[in-house]
């Protein structure tokens, strides 16, 4: 399973555009969902130093612009912050199309004694919604002309607390830091990609029936028994 591979997004339409200040699309996907896979259509907010901010669609998975086919090569769901600044398929992206994706929580796997995959779903300790700083790429069929435009969340070495399931950790963005990845507070949004904060989020065990992408509903997230994470 790939650093985070899957999310969930739990919050009414209005109440996430009021909480990122972004005028909701008419486009924006089907809400709640429990679990959301690559390929699938997310909510992410976009803006910039000349647009106002977005609440809108984008694919989670994106498609380098040289590919002939969707398929021609791995679907991009991650991008390492580490890295990125390196790489053919983000160098483009980090510098001029950023954008904040938007979940309720995400989930990550560790082995469990059997052998076995043991699912946790991740919040953030306050309740907010989580910003995962992005890149987004359009891309265009040259058979059908049909134009996708692809999101990557930055992934990051995990801080201390988060090492506990997963050795990385999505990038989070907090709210003082919206307007400087959007690029509507100009450049330096580099220091951005970082570890969150040790006390930033939360975590419990959920049953094993996520571990299928095929599984829907509220009970995806519920805690798999009494005994969850604590500091």
């Amino acid at each position: 399973m790939r650093m985070c591979g899957r999310m969930a997004i739990t919050v009414p339409v209005q109440a996430m555009a009021q909480a990122f200040d972004a005028a909701p699309a008419n486009t924006l996907p089907e809400m709640p969902n429990y679990n959301i896979c690559p390929t699938t259509q997310i909510a992410v907010v976009t803006g910039g130093a000349d647009q106002p901010r977005q609440l809108e669609t984008m694919r989670w998975g994106l498609i380098p612009a040289w590919y002939k086919a969707a398929t021609d090569g791995p679907l991009l769901i991650n991008a390492r912050a580490e890295t990125v600044l390196e790489k053919p398929a983000f160098r483009g992206a980090v510098h001029d199309r950023r954008v904040l994706v938007v979940a309720s929580g995400f989930y990550e796997w560790s082995k469990s004694a059997d052998g076995g995959r043991d699912p946790w779903y991740i919040t953030r300790r306050d309740g907010a919604p989580l910003a995962f700083a992005a890149l987004w790429q359009a891309w265009q069929d040259p058979q059908s002309g049909e134009t996708l435009r692809g999101v990557a969340a930055l992934t990051i070495a995990a801080n201390e607390a988060m090492q506990r399931i997963h050795h990385r950790m999505p990038v989070v963005v907090e709210r003082a830091d919206y307007g400087l990845w959007l690029g509507e507070r100009g450049k330096g949004a580099a220091p951005l990609m970082r570890a969150a904060a040790e006390e930033t989020l939360h975590w419990h065990r959920v049953g094993r029936t996520v571990n299928s992408n095929r599984a829907s509903g509220p009970d995806l997230v519920e805690p798999f028994e009494a005994l969850s994470e604590t500091e």
